[in-house]
């Protein structure tokens, strides 16, 4: 599945709230989300993937943006049994031009977007300072950084659209910690850009929300700390949690 994916209403009474705990869903199931469009840039793994799941599970119309078309795929199969719809969106958000036309087409389709969750991000290998490759800093810029703006640009017009318009970023405490100096640098420049976008929309509908999760067994993490014990880690799902507390 690479584009739009047809879903029908759960039928499953158990299998539904079992799915919607790992969401971090009540169990009451209730759809508060219900007949909203929410887009989700790097939905296909980590606390991404549990945001479109858990959005679905509260019965969104999710739109789900990540470069990897097999972790669409596998988003897609999770959500089949829950009540909302997932269109799947194979792209890079780096890809100006395909999110322009990602946006031309959700407006199309739908007329706005309600809320947009964005966690796609790029993690450089740890490095001294002075060694620092590069390559590696324009890359992590180019997508920690240009990428937000670019999405805050582009998606900011299908939320004015909105009733209730919400958008959530993702920050991490990590700016000038040793040896993350790219990835801190990067995350440093992404959080005065939404803090400046939550303040020049504060007294507008729309809320911009930063939010830290916490540290979580996803493979960027592991990344970063490979000898870390992952049972003490926050599941993304759990995480995700929080992030949809703040939707509804």
């Amino acid at each position: 599945m690479t584009s739009d994916v047809p879903l029908c209403g759960c039928e499953c009474q158990q299998s539904c709230l079992r799915l919607a705990r790992l969401a971090g869903i009540t169990q009451t199931m209730e759809q508060t989300l219900k007949d909203q469009i929410v887009l989700v840039t790097g939905a296909s793994r980590g606390i991404g993937r549990a945001v479109a799941e858990g959005a679905a599970a509260r019965g969104a119309q999710v739109v789900a943006v990540a470069r990897t078309v097999g972790g669409l795929e596998d988003l897609a199969d999770a959500i089949d049994a829950l009540p909302g719809d997932v269109t799947l969106v194979p792209l890079d958000v780096t890809d100006e031009g395909g999110i322009q036309r990602m946006c031309a087409a959700v407006h199309e389709r739908w007329g706005r977007a309600d809320i947009w969750v964005h966690t796609a991000i790029y993690a450089p290998p740890l490095s001294l300072a002075p060694h620092i490759a590069v390559k590696e800093l324009d890359k992590t810029l180019s997508i920690n950084v240009r990428a937000v703006h670019r999405c805050v640009a582009l998606i900011e017009p299908l939320l004015a659209f909105s009733k209730s318009p919400r958008a959530v970023l993702m920050d991490d405490t990590v700016a000038g910690d040793p040896y993350y100096g790219a990835y801190g640098a990067s995350k440093a420049a992404a959080r005065a850009l939404a803090q400046s976008w939550q303040r020049e929309t504060a007294e507008q509908p729309l809320q911009v929300h930063l939010h830290t999760p916490p540290p979580m067994s996803t493979a960027l993490r592991a990344r970063f700390h490979p000898g870390e014990n992952r049972d003490v880690l926050t599941p993304p799902a759990q995480a995700a949690g929080a992030v949809l507390d703040l939707l509804t």
